[in-house]
């Protein structure tokens, strides 16, 4: 198969596994709540994780003990916040509010006159998006906040991961950073959904969809960006609202408005236009890999 072929299944494949799995994650929300689901997906993917690269093997300072400390909180409370949001507005506005974060970070660090053309387009797909007066069928507040945490969540997660990434090999920052998001989400999961947690009959589909969201794409993921460019890499990622919109369409019967569907393509098409457009060619949203 050619190796562009393959670069570009693999990264669709991934997008398809996190957003199904956070489809999937909704199965287990009636049970085990927001705060249950999150704290049961982050710790069994900590273990995964901790299996396959065995971080303890390999030495770590107290400056990047501390940078992956902040990394692994950022990831936790992302974590957190997303599927706080999923149990009050569809995924795939969910996904595209989330955005939001690392779109506006890489906007505002830029000083390219082009992408004030794509804030203007961010900002037109919020406006679509969030208030009352505009969407015929308007947000839940609490929802709309919490993802758009999230999304802040995410953009700490880039700025420190950046940091972690200088300091630490992959594995050992991969596997250090979930074990961290892990207890950073115990005492909400343990305090509001502790009882519900040790169900049995409910780690199956836990164990799957930590799988969907962590494990699978991360390895697709990696394959993806031993073939692709950076900014290729970036541009293919900002499809995920819409891959996100799908998921829910389908798995969850959650059908948006046109005008919903309008605001979730505005804030997509501003981060394939921030991401084409960059002259360094970053990828802010590469860490995506261990988020929904």
């Amino acid at each position: 198969m050619n190796q562009l072929v393959l670069a570009n299944l693999a990264l669709f494949v991934a997008m398809i596994s996190v957003q199904s799995g956070a489809a999937l994650a909704h199965q287990l929300f009636p049970s085990m709540g927001a705060a249950g689901t999150a704290c049961a997906r982050v710790s069994i993917a900590a273990i995964m994780l901790w299996i396959v690269w065995r971080p303890w093997r390999l030495p770590i300072s107290k400056s990047a003990f501390i940078a992956v400390a902040g990394y692994g909180l950022a990831l936790g409370f992302m974590n957190l916040m997303f599927y706080g949001s999923l149990t009050r507005i569809p995924l795939g506005i969910a996904v595209a509010l989330e955005f939001v974060g690392p779109l506006t970070m890489t906007l505002f660090s830029s000083r390219r006159w082009t992408h004030l053309l794509w804030t203007a387009l961010a900002a037109l797909g919020l406006f679509i998006l969030v208030p009352a007066a505009v969407t015929s069928t308007p947000l839940d507040p609490i929802g709309a906040g919490l993802a758009l945490g999230a999304g802040c969540a995410w953009a700490a997660y880039i700025l420190i991961g950046s940091r972690v990434g200088r300091l630490l090999p992959t594995g050992q920052a991969s596997a250090l950073g979930m074990a961290f998001a892990a207890l950073a989400v115990l005492p909400f999961g343990v305090t509001l959904n502790g009882s519900s947690m040790i169900q049995s009959k409910l780690w199956p589909i836990a164990i799957l969809v930590a799988f969907m969201s962590s494990a699978l794409p991360y390895t697709l993921e990696m394959v993806a960006l031993r073939r692709l460019s950076p900014r290729t890499f970036g541009i293919l990622m900002s499809l995920e609202p819409a891959f996100g919109t799908l998921a829910g369409a389908i798995m969850l019967q959650q059908f948006l408005s046109i005008k919903q569907m309008l605001g979730v393509a505005c804030i997509s098409m501003a981060s394939i236009g921030s991401t084409a457009t960059d002259s360094a060619g970053k990828v802010t949203t590469k860490v995506k890999n261990d988020l929904n």
